[in-house]
């Protein structure tokens, strides 16, 4: 248990657990490259570059939609986290890595081949289903007989599922997220307003003053360009005109929720109805954003603690504790049985 990792890929976070001493570290999931194919920065470090970097050096996020899109990169960057960051040992470990569930066989081996193809061989890889590991880091037991709703809103993807009995009954892998709801954020301005913002900016417009319903009343002074005369001006603006922006983002994922919950079978529903929709992933600290799933459902909704650490939390309990290691299964047992 002392070499041992559970580890959450995210689009924006990579969320480590580390069994030695049960801490968790969470870092951006980004990185800088210089000279085509060279790591300059990594994590919080290179985050703070995005949006501000010269052309020649490029600020890029690995993983995309949920799945790897720079493998290199990726590994790379693991590999630094652990053996320079954490001072931990890839060598000989034991690894868990959260995977979503409605993904393809490749685009999840992928999420093994990191430490299975590298240099530095760990002891064991394997992989978990992210909304069972969400489900375990709220403190849900999955292997009970009852339904269990998880909606993992990410900055990619939002995943909504239904556990029972250790399994996932239903489970849909949507394209967009917190990174989709920023870019409607920028848009709405540039219309309105005729001012060009960026996606951190606009990230932090929806986490100060965004709201899932309207009648917030906050405010928030922002810098932009002015699209006619191209000069930076500063401008403030209040809660509705983010809510203007992001309501079709919004009831786009409650009529996604809506068809789930049409698919579910009968008792399962009822058991939904009793315990309530778990909300889980960074995007979920949306201001009232459960009010407005409450509103939609008629179904309570649960906000988890630490909503981006739950998976990383869950993948923990698999590493330590032994009613749950089932959860953790080797691809190659998985595809090649």
């Amino acid at each position: 248990m002392s070499n041992s990792y559970g580890i959450d890929i995210g689009t924006h976070n990579l969320k480590i657990f580390s069994g030695g001493n049960s801490h968790i570290s969470n870092i951006k999931n980004t990185i800088s490259i210089i000279n085509k194919n060279e790591m300059y920065a990594y994590g919080d470090e290179a985050y703070s570059m995005y949006e501000k970097a010269p052309d020649h050096i490029a600020v890029s996020f690995p993983i995309v939609s949920g799945v790897i899109a720079d493998f290199d990169n990726m590994q790379t960057m693991l590999f630094e986290v652990i053996e320079r960051k954490l001072k931990g040992h890839v060598k000989g470990s034991d690894i868990v890595v959260a995977v979503p569930a409605d993904i393809t066989e490749v685009e999840e081996k992928a999420f093994a081949d990191l430490f299975t193809k590298s240099k530095i061989k760990p002891h064991s890889v394997k992989v978990c289903k992210k909304p069972l590991a969400d489900a375990m880091g709220l403190g849900l037991d999955v292997s009970l007989p009852t339904g269990v709703m998880v909606v993992d809103l990410g900055a990619d993807t939002t995943e909504i599922s239904v556990i029972s009995l250790g399994g996932l009954v239903l489970s849909q892998l949507l394209p967009f997220g917190g990174n989709q709801i920023d870019e409607s954020i920028v848009t709405h301005i540039k219309r309105k307003y005729n001012l060009v913002i960026g996606q951190k900016t606009a990230g932090q417009l929806k986490e100060t003053i965004g709201s899932a319903m309207p009648g917030r009343n906050e405010k928030m002074t922002i810098v932009g360009r002015d699209v006619v005369s191209g000069l930076p001006i500063e401008m403030e603006l209040d809660s509705d005109v983010i809510y203007e922006g992001i309501k079709s983002d919004l009831e786009n994922i409650c009529t996604n929720i809506k068809l789930i919950l049409e698919k579910v079978p009968p008792e399962l529903a009822k058991d939904i109805v009793h315990s309530g929709i778990y909300l889980t992933g960074g995007t979920s600290q949306l201001h009232e954003l459960s009010t407005l799933f409450t509103q939609v459902t008629n179904i309570k909704v649960i906000e988890g603690d630490d909503p981006e650490e739950s998976c990383v939390r869950g993948l923990g309990l698999v590493l330590s504790d032994n009613k749950f290691k089932q959860y953790g299964y080797s691809i190659k047992t998985r595809i090649f049985k």
